[in-house]
C-alpha cells in the first residue's frame, strides 16, 4: 500500500531564516585527498624543489658548526694544559719559579747563551742587523764582521760614508758589549775566588770556542792600525784576545783578524803589533795548490765573469780626500793585498788566521745552476793550499739569489772543506735544511 505524506496544515508555522540562524550550507561532496588537480601537483613540485637546496645548505652548515665545535674544544683543551697544566706539564711549565719545584735552580752564572750551539758561519756586514753582534751569537755564528772608518781619531762602524753616525763606533757596538758578555761568562765565585780558571768564550755550550772579530779596514790601513790596536785594549787587558807567544797560538775567547786595507807588513811586525793579537786575512787566490804531481794552476776567470763588486769599490775618487792619508805604494789595495808579502808561503798561522777571496772574482758565475769541473778544481786547490798553511778558507761575495743556487753553493763549499760560510741570511744558514735543495729554481 502506497504511503503518502500529508502536507503541513495551513495554520502550522513554517521555519524561517533569521540573522541568528544562518542558512545551512548546502551539503556538497568533498574531493577525496588522493585526487589532486594539475595545479596542485605543480605547486607541490615547486615547493619540493625549494626545500632540497635549503635542506642541503642546513646540512652543510650543521656539519661546519659541528667540526668547528670539535676544533674549538681541541684548542680549549690545549690552552687548558698550558694555563692549567697537570703532572709533568705543570712541573715543566712552572719549574724554577718562586714557590714552585726547582725554585732558584733555573739559572746559572754563564747562561747568557744557554742552548746555543756554535756553527761555522760568518755574519757578513754584521752591523746591518737589527741587533749587531747579539743576533750573530744567537744564531750560533762563530765570526762577525765590522767595517771600521777612522775620522777625527774615532773608529766608526758602517758600510759606507753615508751610513756613519757619531754613536755607532767600534767600542759601542763590539768592544764594550764583548767585555760585558765575557765578564758574565767568567764570573768570580766561591768556587774559584782567585779566578784561576780557563777563559770561557761567549758560547756556554762550547766555552773553548773563540769568537772571531773580523775588522774590515775601510780607510787608510797604516793610519787605522794603531787606533784599532788601542781600541782593543779593554779586551786585551782582561786576557780575552787570542795571541801568539812566539812559539804557539794561545786561544782565547776573542780572535781579532784584520781584512780590507789591513797592511800585512804591520800585522807581521813585532814593532807595530807587539802583542801579536791581530791576525791577517790572507789572499786565498794566491794559495791554489794541485794534487801531488800537479804543477799547473788553472787559468784565472776572465773579467767578464766578475759580478756584484763591493759597494765601496765604486766610491768616487773624490772620497779619497776624506781619508786620513794618501795611500803609498802597495797600501790600501783591498783584502789580502795591502802590504802583501812577496810569496804566499809567508802567510802562516803565526801571522794569519783566515785566507779569503771573492767568490765572484776567483770562481766566477755558476752557470746552469751547477759548478763546473774547472770551478770545482779551483775551489779544491784554494782550500788545499790554505789548510797546508794552517789557515781557514773563506769565500766572500757568494751568490745570494736564486735561493736554490745559493743553497747549492753553500752545500758544495761545506762538503769540499771550506772552514766558514760567509752569510747574510742568518736564519737561512742556521735554521733551514739548505743542504737538500740543489736546483736553482728551488
Amino acid at each position: 500500500m502506497r504511503r503518502t505524506v500529508d502536507p503541513p496544515a495551513a495554520d502550522e508555522e513554517q521555519p524561517t531564516c533569521t540573522s541568528s540562524q544562518p542558512l545551512l550550507k548546502q551539503d556538497t561532496p568533498e574531493r577525496p585527498r588522493w585526487r589532486t588537480t594539475r595545479r596542485d601537483f605543480y605547486h607541490d613540485e615547486k615547493l619540493m624543489r625549494g626545500l632540497k637546496p635549503r635542506c642541503c645548505a642546513r646540512l652543510g652548515l650543521g656539519t661546519l658548526i659541528f667540526l668547528g665545535l670539535i676544533q674549538l674544544f681541541s684548542v680549549l683543551g690545549g690552552l687548558l694544559i698550558v694555563f692549567v697544566p697537570d703532572g709533568i706539564h705543570r712541573i715543566m711549565h712552572q719549574w724554577g719559579r718562586l714557590g714552585h719545584i726547582g725554585q732558584g735552580l733555573s739559572s746559572w752564572p754563564t747562561d747568557f747563551s744557554r742552548g746555543i750551539l756554535p756553527i761555522p758561519c760568518h755574519s757578513h756586514n754584521d752591523y746591518w742587523r737589527r741587533v749587531p753582534l747579539y743576533s750573530a751569537i744567537e744564531a750560533g755564528c762563530m765570526s762577525v764582521e765590522a767595517d771600521v772608518w777612522l775620522f777625527r781619531e774615532e773608529l766608526y762602524i758602517g758600510h759606507s760614508l753615508a751610513s756613519l753616525t757619531p754613536n755607532r763606533t767600534l767600542a759601542s757596538l763590539y768592544v764594550d758589549p764583548l767585555v760585558q758578555i765575557l765578564e758574565k761568562q767568567n764570573p768570580t765565585t766561591q768556587f774559584h775566588p782567585d779566578g784561576n780558571v780557563s777563559q770561557h768564550g761567549v758560547f756556554d755550550t762550547a766555552p773553548e770556542q773563540s769568537l772571531t772579530l773580523l775588522i774590515d779596514f775601510k780607510t787608510s790601513g797604516s793610519a787605522l792600525f794603531p787606533y784599532v790596536l788601542s781600541a782593543l785594549e779593554p779586551l786585551r787587558s782582561r786576557g780575552h784576545l787570542t795571541y801568539r807567544n812566539g812559539t804557539q797560538t794561545i786561544n782565547r775567547p776573542i780572535t781579532v783578524v784584520g781584512t780590507g786595507n789591513t797592511p800585512f807588513n804591520l800585522v807581521d811586525s813585532d814593532l807595530t803589533n807587539p802583542h801579536h793579537d791581530i791576525f791577517f786575512d790572507a789572499p786565498l787566490a794566491a794559495m791554489w795548490e794541485g794534487l801531488p804531481g800537479e804543477t799547473s794552476t788553472p787559468a784565472p776567470k776572465p773579467e767578464s765573469l766578475v759580478y756584484g763588486a763591493d759597494i765601496d769599490a765604486s766610491l768616487p775618487d773624490g772620497s779619497a780626500s776624506e781619508r786620513q792619508q794618501q795611500p803609498a805604494s802597495g797600501e790600501d789595495l783591498g783584502q789580502g793585498m795591502s802590504g802583501a808579502a812577496q810569496s804566499s808561503d809567508a802567510y802562516t798561522s803565526e801571522n794569519s788566521f783566515y785566507a779569503s777571496v771573492s767568490f765572484a772574482q776567483a770562481i766566477g758565475h755558476v752557470l746552469y745552476g751547477k759548478l763546473s769541473e774547472s770551478q770545482m778544481n779551483l775551489i779544491r786547490g784554494h782550500i788545499r793550499g790554505a789548510h797546508r798553511r794552517g789557515l781557514k778558507a773563506r769565500y766572500w761575495e757568494l751568490p745570494f739569489w736564486p735561493i736554490g743556487l745559493r743553497n747549492h753553493v753553500w752545500d758544495v763549499l761545506v762538503k769540499e772543506g771550506v772552514d766558514l760560510l760567509n752569510v747574510d741570511d742568518l736564519k737561512g744558514a742556521t735554521e733551514t735544511d739548505w743542504g737538500s735543495k740543489t736546483g736553482w729554481w728551488s
